[in-house]
């Protein structure tokens, strides 16, 4: 076991100090939406957008929450070895009486979820079928993400970022300006990469755990030397992206600000690659967590900027 699940609050399910990834790329998909509504003189609400980003916590919160419930259900918290960024928060070991109230607030938070949708599609009728069609994949995502995408490696790699980035982008894009655009999808490949990666360093010492519940990653599927590859090649595609869209004028070149964050990002696989056989080097996810939360505050912040 890594760290003791004790003196865990029960509202530790809801996994607090994680939220701050969606507040940075709901900062992110926010700058963007304005930089665009600006762009075409379009006014924006930003109450609409306060809207937006709510959805988008109470999303996070509920996939975090609905994830508590179903690893301690499966016994997977019993086996898991837990740290500051991976393995849960413990919170259910330490209040097993509690699971009930966790699970009606984990649905509580998809119904909230749920709630401002529905009521962002009635604000924004020109554009109910981008909207639906998002919304509805979002929540799907939360819903289907603990037992049945952590039984699918490559689905598993991939849903998370699609969640931080495109669905999150893309979905305040039409709900502040009435529609969605490629360079915005284009825009989003940025967070896709990073949470991708954060989630993916995140398995490895879960690897033994996952396999007693029958669950499938892909550093059980393919081994940890070949992920950090993967975490490489994402990570190598999203910089260059970002420098081919900045030079094509896909977005403000504002957006290069994030620039500042690539020694850290090549320090993440530097320590990924020694995370591959030295499960206790910790300073690895930590580097991640907080790769994958500056990116998009820079980007956002240099798109405010620009604007």
């Amino acid at each position: 076991m890594g760290r003791p699940a004790v003196d865990v609050p029960w509202w530790g399910v809801l996994r607090p100090p994680f939220l701050l990834l969606t507040l940075s790329c709901m900062a992110l998909a926010v700058g963007w939406s304005a930089w665009l509504a600006h762009v075409h003189g379009l006014i924006w609400s930003h109450w609409a957008a306060l809207a937006c980003a709510a959805g988008a916590l109470l999303a996070h919160a509920g996939v975090n929450v609905l994830n508590e419930v179903g690893d301690y259900r499966s016994g997977l918290d019993m086996h898991t070895w837990r740290t500051p960024f991976s393995g849960g928060s413990g919170a259910l070991l330490s209040h097993p009486g509690k699971l009930g109230l966790a699970r009606a607030v984990g649905w509580g938070c998809v119904g909230g979820t749920a709630l401002i949708g529905l009521a962002l599609w009635f604000w924004r009728p020109e554009a109910h079928m981008p909207l639906l069609l998002l919304g509805g994949l979002g929540l799907l995502l939360v819903v289907a993400y603990t037992p049945w995408v952590t039984r699918h490696p490559w689905l598993r790699l991939i849903a998370p970022g699609l969640g931080f980035g495109p669905l999150m982008l893309l979905g305040t894009e039409v709900v502040l300006t009435g529609h969605w655009s490629w360079h915005g999808l284009a825009l989003s490949m940025l967070p896709f990469a990073l949470v991708n990666n954060l989630l993916l360093l995140n398995q490895f010492p879960d690897v033994d755990a996952d396999r007693r519940v029958g669950r499938r990653t892909l550093p059980m599927v393919i081994g940890r030397s070949r992920s950090v590859l993967v975490m490489g090649g994402q990570s190598v595609a999203a910089w260059l992206w970002l420098g081919v869209g900045c030079w094509q004028g896909w977005w403000p070149q504002g957006a290069a600000l994030a620039v500042l964050a690539l020694p850290l990002s090549m320090w993440v696989l530097q320590r990924a690659w020694q995370a591959r056989e030295d499960l206790s080097a910790l300073q690895a996810m930590a580097l991640n967590v907080a790769q994958s939360v500056l990116v998009p505050a820079l980007m956002a912040a240099g798109l405010w900027l620009h604007g």
